[in-house]
């Protein structure tokens, strides 16, 4: 299936993962409508390497991709709902018993560390890179538990918004001085609203 590209307009992967299901103009796209999906929005988002998605493709079983794309819609439905519920305030230590599914999640990694070349002459040529084991394709679920996981903590809740369009489901957080940004994006939903009142303009105009 073509799909145009994937969204990132939230200003945080956390937030790109739930935009990964939208409705740029009427009809809802979902970007990982199986493990094809899956891939291709991990790819665009960059929270996989090429050759790790490349050596999962090939020894997945046939369905197995398409499990585990339901799986990443599962998490990101269960997410949003979190996200909904949570925006607009901070976050407080009582939700910490909501985030559990989460926590399970992020048990499931296999990261070991292991010495690299450094690059950049800091006197000491070698650097502790993290490096986890792609054994299954749950393993692609990792990187998004912790894109999520990286939201909730390091973020203010305060400043999460849904985007004011009428019909348009994207969220985003709002990095903007004075917190006054609306819109997910100005191409997509900001022009819309100034058409619009334009539109309502020149009709209270002719009345």
């Amino acid at each position: 299936m073509d799909r145009s590209p994937a969204f990132f307009v939230g200003d945080a992967l956390g937030l790109d993962f739930l935009n990964s299901i939208a409705t740029p103009i009427d009809t809802p796209v979902d970007w990982i409508d199986g493990g094809g999906g899956l891939l291709d929005w991990l790819s665009q988002a960059r929270l996989v390497p090429a050759e790790a998605l490349e050596s999962v493709r090939g020894n997945a079983l046939p369905g197995e991709l398409d499990k585990v794309a339901d799986q990443a819609r599962q998490i990101r439905e269960w997410f949003r709902g979190f996200v909904r519920g949570h925006k607009g305030r901070a976050l407080v230590a009582a939700d910490l018993a909501e985030l559990e599914p989460l926590n399970r999640l992020l048990e499931r990694d296999e990261i070991s560390s292991r010495i690299v070349t450094a690059r950049g002459g800091k006197g000491v040529p070698f650097a502790l890179q993290p490096v986890r084991r792609w054994r299954t394709p749950e393993s692609l679920l990792l990187p998004v538990a912790e894109a999520l996981a990286e939201l909730v903590c390091t973020e203010d809740f305060s400043h999460v918004k849904a985007c004011e369009g009428p019909a348009c489901t994207l969220l985003f957080i709002d990095h903007t001085r004075g917190y006054r940004r609306r819109w997910c994006s100005m191409a997509l939903c900001g022009n819309r609203a100034k058409q619009a009142a334009h539109r309502h303009r020149k009709k209270e105009h002719h009345h």
